[in-house]
C-alpha cells in the first residue's frame, strides 16, 4: 500500500481535514511548521506516524509539502479508523451516499431537520454494536457517512461520546451545511492511498518507528481547569496515569533514536504554578504556541491560550 512519493503535490487542492476535530491542529499548521525537524526537507526522515490521528491536519500538510515514504496513523477510536478506511477503499460510493444525505436534508425545515439528525444519530449508536468493525464491508460506507453527516451537523461540529461509546452531540443549527465537500475527500483519498491505517493503542505503531521517523503525538489533553474536562473522543478515559504511560513510550522512541513532537495543554493557562509537564518531560525541549479555543459552550470563553509543543530534537 505505501509507496515512495513522487506526485507529492499533485492533489489538485490543499488537504485538510473531512471531519471537525476537538483540538484540531488547523489553526496552528503555521506555528508547529516553524518547529518541524530539518530531516523533513532533506529527505532524512523517511517515516511520519501520527498515533492519535484525529482530524489530521498536521498529517495532512505533511504528507502534502514534504517528501515523506512512508505514512503511518491510527487511533484508539474505532468509528474514526472506520472512517479513514473508508475514504481510502470506497470513496465513489461514500461521496454518492453523502450527497444524496445532503441533498435530502438540505429540502427539510428546522424542525424535519432535526427530527433527521436524532434519526441518525439514532441509528448511528444503535448499530455499532451490531457492525463488523475489523474487516472492511459495505456497511462501512453508510457508518462513516453517518457520522461525517453527524459531524457537519451537530452542535458546535464536535465528536463527542458518552461512556458507552455513543454519541451524543445534540443537533446544530446551521443553514446550509457543507456535508459532502467532494474536493476535500478526493484529496484526502489520494494521500489515504500511501498510508497505512491502524487501529488501537498509541503503542501499536512501535513496530513501525525506527531513527528514520517523525513522530507526532496529538492525545486527549490534560484538562486545564476543573471545569474543562472534555477528553471524551472514545469511551476509553485520558487521565494523568494515561499521560505518565505515554511519556514512557515517548521515552522509549527516543531511545530508539526518532524524532518526537507531542502537543498538549499548557495548565499554566489557569494555575502558574502547575509544571506537570516540566516536570514530566524534564530535559526535553518546551515551546508554547497560541490557540484559540475554537470548541466552548460559552464563546466568551474563546480566547488565545497557550498549547505546548514538546520535543526531543
Amino acid at each position: 500500500m505505501i509507496s515512495t512519493v513522487s506526485n507529492m503535490f499533485n492533489y489538485g487542492v490543499a488537504p485538510k481535514p473531512f471531519l471537525k476535530w476537538a483540538g484540531g491542529k488547523t489553526q496552528l499548521i503555521k506555528q508547529i511548521s516553524k518547529f518541524l525537524p530539518l530531516g523533513l526537507n532533506n529527505g532524512s526522515i523517511k517515516k511520519y506516524v501520527e498515533p492519535f490521528i484525529g482530524g489530521g491536519a498536521l498529517f495532512f500538510w505533511i504528507a502534502s509539502n514534504y517528501p515523506v515514504k512512508e505514512l503511518f496513523i491510527s487511533d484508539i477510536n474505532v468509528d474514526l479508523v472506520l472512517a479513514y478506511k473508508t475514504i481510502q477503499c470506497d470513496i465513489d460510493d461514500l461521496m454518492k451516499l453523502l450527497l444524496d444525505i445532503e441533498n435530502k436534508y438540505l429540502s427539510l425545515n428546522n424542525h424535519q431537520r432535526a427530527e433527521y439528525f436524532y434519526q441518525v444519530r439514532n441509528d448511528f449508536n444503535q448499530q455499532r454494536n451490531q457492525m463488523n468493525l475489523i474487516d472492511y464491508n459495505s456497511d462501512w460506507v453508510e457508518r462513516t457517512a453517518q457520522m461525517i453527516f453527524l459531524n457537519k451537523t451537530c452542535f458546535n461540529g464536535l465528536f463527542r461520546v458518552n461512556s458507552k461509546g455513543e454519541f451524543n452531540v445534540p443537533v446544530g443549527k446551521y443553514k446550509k451545511p457543507s456535508i459532502c465537500n467532494q474536493q476535500t475527500l478526493k484529496t484526502v483519498n489520494k494521500i489515504l492511498q500511501r498510508t497505512e491505517i491502524i487501529q488501537g493503542d498509541f503503542s501499536k505503531c512501535e513496530i513501525f518507528i525506527d531513527e528514520n521517523t517523525l513522530v507526532y503525538f496529538d492525545p486527549p489533553y490534560r484538562p486545564i481547569s476543573n471545569t474543562s474536562n472534555f477528553t471524551a473522543y472514545s469511551h476509553q478515559i485520558f487521565d494523568d496515569s494515561e499521560q505518565l504511560r505515554l511519556h514512557n513510550y515517548f521515552q522509549k522512541l527516543d531511545k530508539k533514536g526518532a524524532l518526537l513532537m507531542l502537543s498538549n495543554s499548557d495548565p499554566k493557562n489557569y494555575n502558574i504554578e502547575d509544571d506537570f509537564f516540566e516536570q514530566l518531560y524534564n530535559g526535553y525541549r518546551i515551546e508554547r504556541v497560541k490557540a484559540s479555543r475554537s470548541i466552548n459552550s460559552n464563546s466568551a470563553k474563546r480566547n488565545p491560550i497557550n498549547e505546548l509543543l514538546i520535543m526531543n530534537y
